[in-house]
């Protein structure tokens, strides 16, 4: 078949689930699996609305050979897929990862916080490269955020005191204008993100809500709260641990015999979430200073730095994480954490 040709696809299986039905003289399910990556989820709900029940794998979960050279074909990776489907549907959830496909809404709630950052990437590159262009002429003291910097540019003077030369001129004022677009776009996501705690309407989604509800805790604001629901709490989870697991923030044993030592959080999961939760972990401890969880922090760390706050700060910000899910699964508030005042 040709690559993307779904309505082919959609045609064959619908031929061989007719012939085996025939061969068995009852009807057949059909079950199928991919790999997660580049074309996202649309298969998967196009398969599930023609009664394919399908699998979404994490490719990093499939089990490879650790050999230093081992053959690879498209061939070989259908075989290795198909013998982990059938043990899986034997019952042994743990031969590979499930990715829990999102809906077409909680994926588009995604798109404000993603777009965001990427933006605010952007618009560091176009500073640095201002800067940058500017310091080869001894220039340091120009900033391409302030307001005016578009006037304060016709007004530099290189170290040496000539003017800046026409193309250098030219560029800098380019990148300016691509900066102008990119912070206009940032206000624009920030205006939409804003007005979702501001709206006053009863008729939300789960997600405004629970955004709302977060926002209520002092230290965490709306790009925090949008952050958290879209890449965590859009999910529902059985238990702690399915959270910690989820974002990253769960221990990785290593023991072999007489060997025992502990090798940090594993890191294999949502690596937006887990940022995010560091940095709220801070914000805690400043905001929150009479929490049970900055006391913890407090009583464990002391006055020492490094190494150890690192480590304690990632083992507070899982609690934290926790203790956030609880109080949007229960409505509980975190134990001594304080509300904003309205």
């Amino acid at each position: 078949m040709k690559p993307c040709d779904w309505k082919e696809l959609l045609q064959l299986i619908e031929r061989i689930r007719k012939r085996i039905a025939q061969e068995l003289k009852k009807p057949v399910e059909v079950i199928s699996c991919y790999e997660a990556g580049y074309d996202g989820f649309w298969l998967h709900r196009l398969l599930e609305a023609q009664g394919v029940r399908n699998h979404v794998i994490d490719p990093a979960s499939l089990q490879v050979d650790r050999r230093a050279r081992r053959a690879k074909t498209d061939g070989i990776d259908v075989g290795k897929l198909l013998r982990s489907l059938m043990a899986y549907l034997r019952g042994e959830p743990r031969v590979w990862s499930v990715v829990r496909v999102p809906t077409i809404i909680e994926e588009d709630d995604r798109r404000l916080h993603r777009e965001r950052s990427r933006l605010i990437n952007e618009r560091i590159q176009h500073v640095n490269r201002i800067k940058g262009l500017l310091a080869i002429h001894g220039i340091y003291d120009y900033e391409p955020m302030h307001p005016e910097r578009i006037q304060r540019l016709e007004r530099l003077r290189t170290a040496d005191r000539h003017s800046l030369p026409l193309r250098l001129k030219a560029e800098i004022l380019r990148e300016l204008q691509r900066l102008e677009l990119v912070l206009g776009m940032i206000q624009t996501i920030e205006t939409e993100r804003d007005a979702i705690v501001s709206a006053k309407s009863k008729s939300q989604q789960t997600s405004a809500k629970k955004i709302k509800h977060l926002v209520k805790l002092k230290s965490i604001g709306p790009e925090f709260a949008t952050v958290l629901v879209g890449e965590v709490f859009y999910r529902t989870f059985d238990n702690r641990k399915q959270v910690g697991s989820y974002v990253g923030l769960t221990p990785s044993p290593f023991q072999s015999g007489s060997t025992s030592r502990d090798q940090g959080i594993s890191r294999a999961g949502n690596a937006k979430a887990r940022t995010t939760m560091i940095e709220l972990a801070w914000l805690w401890l400043r905001n929150q200073p009479d929490s049970p969880l900055s006391v913890w922090f407090r009583e464990r760390v002391g006055n020492r730095k490094g190494r150890i706050k690192r480590i304690a700060i990632v083992a507070m910000a899982r609690k934290l994480l926790i203790a956030l899910w609880r109080y949007l699964e229960t409505g509980v508030v975190p134990e001594g954490a304080v509300l904003k005042s309205k």
